[in-house]
């Protein structure tokens, strides 16, 4: 890969399925994606969402209303599928493992769409490959 961000819908998604392709290509433990922190939208003190992608698992957390429209984009993605919600009593969100068997293109479909509709950024926000 050569470069780790992007604000433009379409090269995001390029982005995302770059480091998707990397992360398989080398094998490595995890692809970390992320969107820029909206203090509006996360709160001062809360650190910006971010996405995990490993061995054909998502991994994110989601607070309150979050998990619910979660639910309703995984549901537009036949494919994917939630394997696991957890929620620590010592943590205020959810950690939410989702299971998602798909090309590259597919996944970082998904991602994308995770940002805008579940963590509520605009059309144009950047997002960053932070780990590969």
């Amino acid at each position: 890969m050569t470069r780790f961000d992007a604000d433009d819908p379409r090269e995001r998604q390029k982005l995302f399925a770059e480091a998707i392709t990397a992360h398989r290509t080398r094998g490595s433990a995890f692809a970390t994606l992320e969107a820029d922190h909206d203090p509006d939208l996360d709160g001062e003190e809360s650190p910006a969402p971010w996405i995990q992608f490993a061995d054909k698992t998502f991994n994110l957390d989601v607070h309150g209303d979050e998990l619910d429209r979660l639910k309703a984009v995984v549901d537009d993605f036949p494919a994917f599928r939630i394997d696991e919600l957890e929620s620590p009593d010592e943590a205020e969100g959810t950690n939410v493992r989702i299971t998602a068997r798909s090309d590259a293109n597919r996944l970082a479909a998904f991602a994308d769409r995770v940002f805008k509709e579940v963590y509520g950024r605009d059309e144009g926000y950047r997002a960053w490959v932070s780990a590969v």
